[in-house]
């Protein structure tokens, strides 16, 4: 089990720094915005990572709050760039 965690944690931390990348270097506010999407995301794999690891459910109500967090904000987005064009 401790193999898959740390693989599991390697592999978040290189999306996220994917991620971070296309946040810094995205050509559109559209990019941007869904690396922050996913970056939220990934911050919510690692909060799961994190209560295996402990065998809690401390983290459980921000685990919800950041994936209503992102879903809120990228449906706000969809509707702005929508009603732009």
């Amino acid at each position: 089990m401790n193999v898959v965690i740390i693989v599991a944690a390697i592999m978040l931390a290189v999306a996220a720094a994917g991620a971070i990348f296309r946040i810094v270097r995205g050509p559109s506010i559209l990019d941007r915005v869904l690396a922050s999407d996913v970056l939220l995301a990934i911050l919510g794999g690692a909060l799961v990572i994190e209560m295996v690891i402990n065998r809690n459910l401390d983290y459980l109500a921000l685990l919800i709050a950041i994936s209503l967090i992102g879903f809120i904000g990228s449906v706000a987005v969809a509707r702005f760039v929508t009603d732009r064009r």
